[in-house]
């Protein structure tokens, strides 16, 4: 199975910048046309990226971000060698977490 969040995590200067890209279909309710069944919206809600166990981000998201969301973001206050968690939750409860070590 593919892994559901890909991450790195670098620190150049004090600045650790963060880059994920999730696997998720984050689709919008559509209707079939010909048989006129609903096929309800499936997307991440909630992002959360914590430093060493304080969040330092959180995002909520809809059904307009595309397949497979691209995320990146930067903040301060960390070193190579600390950990961070990032994790998603989607509309249907399911839950993606990894956790990473910055460079």
């Amino acid at each position: 199975m593919e892994t559901p969040i890909k991450v790195k995590a670098r620190n150049k200067n004090g600045v650790t910048t963060i880059r994920a890209l999730m696997s998720h279909p984050m689709s919008v309710e559509k209707k079939d046309k010909k048989s006129g069944k609903v096929t309800p919206a499936h997307f991440i809600q909630t992002v959360t990226c914590e430093h060493n166990g304080k969040v330092v981000l959180t995002a909520e998201w809809g059904a307009a971000v595309s397949a497979n969301p691209y995320l990146s973001f930067k903040f301060k206050g960390a070193n190579a060698g600390d950990s961070i968690k990032l994790s998603w939750v989607d509309n249907k409860d399911k839950k993606a977490t990894v956790n990473a070590k910055i460079k």
